[in-house]
């Protein structure tokens, strides 16, 4: 086959440009022999089952999908009975991001609350967490949360508890996006546990594909409430894959010597690094605290232009001129800095 693609182009426009990590890689290549179960009923998904207790602990599943756009849904609908409404931040990808498909697809209805930084918190919740018993609304019986969130930002381990014990509470539960969950969790220096399960989380939809994955994503439950109907509804929303093996044996290679955190390392790195060297650029004005590997940034509008033909990126508030820069995990010292180079030269 003949390549279609410089495999040395690098952009900041989407962690979801980067290619899959070697190790990744190597992973579906020793999975492809041979035959063996499909739709989960092979070794490597029965490993995967073993391997997400050991991250999580007792009790908590885990069923690879397709997409996280899948994932949230079936997630979400396990959570949430038809007449059920789920509350999220404005700025979420569940509810900006997802083309309606929560809604169309899913039959839930999204309680939007707008957010300064993309954190939810107990107050905030409590705009849109009323009328349960009114026939004429729907009823408000969980959350979502985004970590880390569309904005760059990180929820503490404080925050997330306070959050879920807040919606416990009120007798709703927690799904958490977690695309960019090993962001969080490297930003924090905490165990994926720590920011999940062992804070009250019902259900994280698990990002693979933003941390080096070819394709596929993954639901984890901590317990039975929090799956009800997920064997059944991952089938009817389009997510049961039928060589399975394959995204199963991702996972087990993003945990197997703790690859998700490597990666995520790496990325939110380069996001640190680049903020830094913003900050010194004439004109530019970060905008929103670096906590993972999303640097938002109001840039001098002459620059925008000639930067993103050189390093491709994508507006995020065309009213203010803020824009999105995202590192993965195959971003390097020397993208960063030849960035930082043009915006310096273009500024000067």
């Amino acid at each position: 086959m003949t390549r279609l693609h410089d495999p040395a182009a690098h952009t900041f426009a989407s962690d979801n440009y980067a290619g899959a990590h070697p190790e990744v890689l190597q992973a579906i290549v020793d999975a492809a022999g041979g035959h063996v179960g499909s739709y989960g009923a092979d070794p490597y998904t029965r490993r995967l089952g073993e391997v997400v207790v050991e991250q999580f602990g007792e009790g908590a599943t885990i069923d690879p999908v397709l997409t996280g756009t899948g994932a949230n849904v079936a997630a979400l609908q396990a959570l949430v009975p038809r007449w059920g409404a789920v509350v999220c931040a404005a700025s979420a990808h569940v509810y900006t991001d997802e083309g309606g498909a929560p809604e169309r697809l899913g039959g839930l209805k999204l309680l939007t609350v707008p957010t300064p930084d993309g954190k939810l918190t107990p107050e905030l919740v409590d705009r849109q967490a009323h009328g349960w018993g009114d026939q004429q609304r729907s009823q408000p019986l969980a959350v979502t949360i985004t970590q880390s969130t569309e904005l760059g930002t990180v929820y503490t381990p404080d925050e997330l508890r306070a959050l879920t014990d807040h919606a416990h509470s009120l007798g709703m539960r927690v799904h958490l996006d977690g695309a960019r969950l090993a962001n969080a969790a490297a930003s924090l220096g905490v165990p994926l546990r720590a920011i999940t399960r062992d804070v009250g989380v019902d259900s994280v939809s698990l990002g693979g594909t933003k941390n080096g994955l070819v394709l596929g994503e993954s639901i984890v439950t901590f317990a039975e409430e929090a799956r009800v109907g997920l064997a059944y509804l991952r089938k009817t929303d389009a997510q049961l894959l039928s060589k399975m093996r394959f995204v199963s044996a991702q996972f087990l290679a993003m945990f197997e010597d703790d690859l998700w955190l490597r990666s995520a390392s790496r990325a939110n790195a380069r996001a640190a690094q680049l903020a830094a060297g913003l900050a010194d650029v004439p004109g530019v004005t970060v905008t929103q605290s670096v906590d993972a590997n999303a640097v938002f940034a109001v840039l001098p509008a002459d620059v925008v232009e000639p930067l993103r033909e050189a390093h491709h990126f994508y507006d995020w508030d065309r009213t203010t001129g803020e824009v999105r820069l995202m590192c993965s995990f195959d971003t390097t010292e020397e993208h960063v800095e030849a960035f930082l180079a043009d915006a310096r030269r273009l500024t000067a």
